[in-house]
């Protein structure tokens, strides 16, 4: 029967919290500078902004407390300055990863990256844990008028490996990048942080999974 089904031509992947555990260390920056600025974050708050482009984070809780020291500038550059500190002493790659790019690498997959962080952040990662060559195209969201949940990222992507976007699989761990890869008309993965596996608004994916380790190849073909 998979025979008779279309195959996906090419991979995008999200970074944060798919491919290295550095959802956690967003949290932790963010409680630290935003504590710096007087706003206790809790993780229900971090929650709520996973997946956006730190600048629409920043901006999306200053104009619920305006009344801090610093600007949004200034707050963008403390948390991703933070994010690069705590990846060198805390960060690892997520279990399946490379097993899951090498599989799609042999089935002659191409394969992209398209993070909500900024270049800055997303290079120092891929340096630290040596995953620059497994990526054709980078891109950042930062180059884009809206970050994710707004589809815009991964139709640039799609169209920089020049590919349709229906003929691309994107593999996501946020609900806001989930539904940015949906809204762009993209098969999709889902690999939600254990803690939230059983939300059933991860249900929208075509697959969910427990970790990349349980990737198949039968995922690559659709009807």
């Amino acid at each position: 029967m998979i025979h008779h089904l279309q195959k996906i031509q090419t991979a995008i992947f999200d970074m944060d919290g798919l491919l290295v555990d550095s959802e956690p260390i967003w949290k932790e920056a963010e409680h630290i500078i935003f504590g710096k600025a007087g706003i206790e974050m809790t993780i229900e708050m971090c929650n709520q902004v996973m997946g956006m482009r730190v600048d629409e984070a920043v901006e999306h809780w200053l104009i619920r407390f305006p009344k801090i020291n610093f600007s949004s500038a200034q707050m963008q550059s403390m948390i991703m300055d933070k994010v690069e500190e705590l990846i060198t002493e805390k960060g690892k790659i997520m279990e399946g990863v490379i097993p899951t790019i090498e599989l799609l690498k042999s089935e002659n997959i191409k394969i992209g990256l398209a993070s909500s962080s900024h270049f800055r952040v997303i290079y120092a990662i891929l340096k630290q844990f040596q995953l620059e060559k497994y990526f054709e195209i980078v891109h950042s969201a930062e180059l884009e008028k809206y970050g994710k949940p707004h589809p815009a990222i991964y139709l640039s992507t799609a169209e920089k490996l020049n590919t349709h976007p229906s003929y691309c699989l994107a593999f996501e761990d946020s609900f806001n990048g989930l539904i940015s890869a949906k809204a762009a008309k993209m098969k999709t993965i889902c690999v939600p942080d254990k803690n939230h596996f059983s939300e059933t608004h991860f249900d929208i994916a075509d697959k969910k999974l427990k970790s990349l380790s349980d990737f198949k190849t039968d995922y690559l073909y659709f009807s």
